[in-house]
C-alpha cells in the first residue's frame, strides 16, 4: 500500500470522525449526566472538564478575533471597521459580499468545438458545447474584478514544482543521513544544521546577488527558477526534520524485511516510507507553504503577469490609500486554503514534529 493511499485513508477516517463528533459528544454528556445522577461519577469531575473547555474556548476565540475583525472589514462597504473612530463593532453595518465577489471574479466554463473527420469520406461531425456562466459579477455592480485567479494559478505552478523538487531531494537525503554511514557524514549533518539556522537570513542577504545571477541567465521572471530557489531553501530544515523522524524507526524492521528477501528499494518504499507517513506529511506541508506564502523573493524576481498570491495582495496597496474591504477579502480568500490544511492536517503535523517514527 502506497504512502499516498494510507494518507487518503487517514484523511477519510478523520473526516468520518469529525462528522460523528457531535453525536459522540452528546453520548458522552448523557453518560456523564447519568453517572452523576446515580452517584457513580463525582460532580466535581464534569465541572472541572466544563471549566477547562470554556477556558480553552475563550482562548481560541481570543486568538481568532483578529481574523474575525478582518472579516468585518471585508463585509463592510468600504472596510471602515479597520480605522473606525466610533469604537469596536462586533457586527458589520450594512454587510455586503461585493468585496469577495470582486476577488473571485467571473466563474465561466468556456465552450469548445470538437471536429471529428469520418475516415474515407469528406464528412465531418462537429460538436459544439455552450459556454456555462456560473457567476457573472457584473450583475452585482462589479465591472473590473481582481486578477485573483491568475495569481492563484501562478502560486499553484510555483508551489507544486517546489514540493516535487524538494521531496525528490529531502526523502533520499533524510534516509541516507538516518541509516547510512559514509565519509564526511558528520560534517554534512553539521552543514545541514548550520543552514537551518542561517539559511533564511543568508538568502535575504544574498537577494541582490541572486537577482543579478537570474538576470544574467534570463530566468528572473521564471516561475520554475523561483521554485528551484524555494526548494533549495526548504531542503536543509525539512531534511533534518525527516531524518530525525526516521531515526525513531527501529532498525529491526528493516532487518526483518531483508531477511524475508526484500531488496533495498522495497525496504524503503514498504517499510520506511509508510512508517514515516506523519513526517512526510509534515515536510510536504512545510515545503508547499514555502512556495505558497513567500513574498520577498517573488516580489523581487517576478513580473506582473507571474505575480503569486502574496505579491498580488501587496499590489493592492497604492501610494496614498488602501482599499481595506477588497484587501481584507483578498487576504481571507488567500488564507482560507492554508487554514483548512492546518485544520485537517493538525494531527499529522503534531506526529511529524514528535521526532519519532513510532507511537506509544
Amino acid at each position: 500500500m502506497s504512502v499516498l493511499t494510507r494518507l487518503v485513508r487517514k484523511l477519510r477516517g478523520d473526516a468520518r470522525t469529525l462528522a460523528h463528533a457531535p453525536l459522540e459528544t452528546a453520548r458522552d454528556v448523557a453518560y456523564t449526566a447519568n453517572g452523576v445522577w446515580r452517584g457513580e461519577i463525582s460532580p466535581t469531575k464534569p465541572v472541572k472538564t466544563l471549566g477547562a473547555t470554556i477556558g480553552a474556548l475563550i482562548m481560541v476565540l481570543a486568538l481568532l478575533f483578529p481574523i474575525y475583525w478582518i472579516l468585518l472589514a471585508a463585509l463592510s462597504p468600504s472596510g471602515g471597521s479597520i480605522y473606525s473612530s466610533a469604537g469596536l463593532q462586533l457586527l458589520p453595518r450594512d454587510p455586503t459580499f461585493q468585496s469577495f465577489l470582486w476577488v473571485i471574479g467571473d466563474l465561466i466554463v468556456p465552450g469548445y468545438t470538437l471536429t471529428i473527420n469520418v475516415p474515407l469520406t469528406n464528412l465531418a461531425v462537429v460538436f459544439d458545447t455552450p459556454e456555462i456562466v456560473l457567476l457573472d459579477v457584473s450583475r452585482y455592480g462589479i465591472d473590473n474584478p481582481s486578477d485573483f485567479k491568475l495569481f492563484l494559478w501562478n502560486s499553484i505552478t510555483v508551489a507544486i514544482p517546489t514540493v516535487i523538487i524538494s521531496m525528490c531531494l529531502i526523502v533520499p537525503a533524510a534516509y541516507a543521513l538516518s541509516r547510512k554511514e559514509f565519509i564526511f557524514r558528520r560534517k554534512v549533518l553539521f552543514v545541514y544544521v548550520l543552514m537551518t539556522q542561517v539559511g533564511g537570513g543568508l538568502g535575504i542577504a544574498l537577494l541582490i546577488g541572486l537577482y543579478t545571477v537570474y538576470v544574467q541567465f534570463g530566468i528572473n521572471d521564471s516561475k520554475l527558477a523561483l521554485a528551484v530557489y524555494y526548494a533549495a531553501t526548504a531542503v536543509p530544515f525539512n531534511t533534518w526534520l525527516l531524518k530525525t523522524y526516521m531515526d525513531g524507526i527501529p532498525v529491526s524492521y528493516e532487518e526483518a524485511a531483508v531477511v524475508d528477501g526484500a531488496p533495498p528499494w522495497r525496504v524503503v518504499t514498504e517499510v520506511i516510507l509508510p512508517l514515516s507517513a506523519a513526517g512526510l506529511a509534515t515536510v510536504f506541508i512545510f515545503t508547499f507553504l514555502t512556495g505558497w506564502t513567500e513574498f520577498v523573493v517573488a516580489q523581487t524576481l517576478l513580473g506582473t503577469e507571474n505575480y503569486t498570491l502574496p505579491v498580488g495582495l501587496f499590489s493592492l496597496v497604492s501610494e496614498y490609500s488602501i482599499p481595506w474591504a477588497r484587501f481584507s477579502a483578498f487576504a481571507l480568500t488567500f488564507a482560507t486554503p492554508i487554514m483548512l490544511v492546518y485544520l485537517f492536517a493538525q494531527r499529522y503535523i503534531e506526529g511529524g514534529l514528535s521526532f519519532s517514527g513510532m507511537e506509544g
